[in-house]
């Protein structure tokens, strides 16, 4: 098969501008696709001063930052996608939202053996797979925030995943993005939330109960565990209505209470207290 070179990704929200910034400065021809204006102009801005703060850092030579940046083209249509070989969806955490979408891409995309790669943090692949009539060559490829700092992937085969789809994205996120690359079989969490957001959300009960303060359960993971930041601060970091839909994909799953989301949770989400991404959840935060 073709080395994959042409990608692209659609939804250039916190995740889907992590992402493309990977593909751009691995060398990648790289499109990213929002159809709101305001979402488009957003994504230019997070992923400029992502690469100017790795520059900063020490992380990213200039001319490579210079470089990266003209590998990017900004789209608002699907239609931009036909000739993309590989197109990461880094959507909503929304089982509709997520299959409308991966169905419109199954019909633009021109390349048969193009790949459908799902961001996806928990939802079974299979279930979005079987809305395109190419299934064998839907795969998740979940990216850990901030992707272009964080070495994970979690790769996902569904049920009709091609074993030589399979290992062409593996050897693509491994050698082309250099990546750390763990397998798991498609069931809702896979490996790493299926561990993390129980403990999550216990730490979500802790704090509803009046057990301790935020900061003093943060604190008390961070300097009683070496965690480099407690359960609440990394809740804030996901978003707490990604850990919500997360929680309620491994609950639908299992039916085990311990991913049961928790009313605080419901009623922080209800209320837009979304951690990060909004400037307050548990903590106060400087909006991104």
């Amino acid at each position: 098969m073709n080395e994959i070179r042409r990608v692209a990704v659609v939804g250039a929200g916190q995740m889907g501008s992590g992402i493309a910034e990977v593909f751009a400065r691995a060398g990648l021809d790289t499109v990213v696709c929002e159809r709101s204006p305001d979402a488009l102009r957003a994504a230019r801005a997070r992923i400029d001063r992502s690469l100017h703060r790795a520059v900063d850092r020490g992380r990213l030579d200039p001319n490579a930052r210079g470089e990266a940046w003209a590998r990017l083209l900004f789209a608002d249509d699907l239609e931009a996608l036909a000739d993309r070989q590989l197109v990461v969806e880094a959507v909503v955490e929304d089982e509709r939202v997520k299959t409308d979408l991966l169905a419109g891409l199954d019909k633009v995309l021109a390349d048969q053996q193009a790949v459908l790669a799902t961001n996806t943090s928990a939802i079974p692949v299979t279930r979005l797979g079987i809305a395109t009539t190419r299934a064998s060559h839907v795969i998740g490829l979940h990216f850990f925030n901030p992707a272009p700092v964080m070495p994970l992937v979690e790769l996902v085969a569904s049920l009709h995943t091609g074993p030589a789809v399979l290992d062409r994205v593996e050897g693509f996120a491994r050698d082309t993005l250099g990546k750390h690359v763990v397998r798991s079989r498609d069931r809702a969490g896979f490996v790493v939330n299926a561990l993390l957001v129980p403990y999550l959300l216990g730490a979500i009960r802790m704090a509803e109960a009046g057990h301790a303060t935020p900061a003093d359960i943060d604190a008390g993971m961070v300097h009683g565990c070496a965690h480099p930041m407690g359960p609440l601060q990394l809740a804030d970091l996901i978003g707490l209505d990604t850990v919500q839909a997360i929680a309620e994909s491994l609950y639908d799953e299992y039916k085990e209470p311990l991913y049961a989301p928790p009313p605080l949770l419901a009623r922080m989400v209800e209320a837009g207290l979304l951690g990060r991404k909004s400037g307050r959840g548990f903590h106060p935060h400087r909006p991104v």
